[in-house]
């Protein structure tokens, strides 16, 4: 049974001048650094935009589903096999979610 109090629905981490209005990917890195470490994986949902995944530990995996998209039935499976592998190697493992716009779109 997965709890929904170990996922993080977020917007896309970003730098540069996307960062005045989207979460720094510094910010970002930071609070999960602080709430969760070594506890986390970032899952990243979006096709057009990437970022380096250093920021995270390298603990990103990254599911290309184009925005305002439904996802191909393969991708979906391949992301809840890695999400049910990954909570289950601790009952501290979360996951923190994004697409592009943070909308769930």
């Amino acid at each position: 049974v997965l709890s929904i109090d170990r996922i993080i629905a977020m917007s896309f981490p970003s730098s540069g001048k996307q960062s005045f209005y989207r979460n720094p990917i510094e910010e970002v890195a930071r609070f999960l650094d602080t709430k969760h470490a070594d506890h986390y994986k970032v899952y990243n949902l979006c096709s057009e935009k990437g970022y380096d995944p250093k920021y995270f530990h390298y603990r990103v995996e990254r599911i290309f589903i184009d925005d305002h998209n439904v996802p191909a039935l393969q991708d979906m499976l391949k992301f809840t096999a890695s999400v049910r592998e990954w909570m289950s190697q601790d009952e501290k493992n979360i996951i923190a979610i994004h697409c592009k716009g943070g909308k769930g779109g």
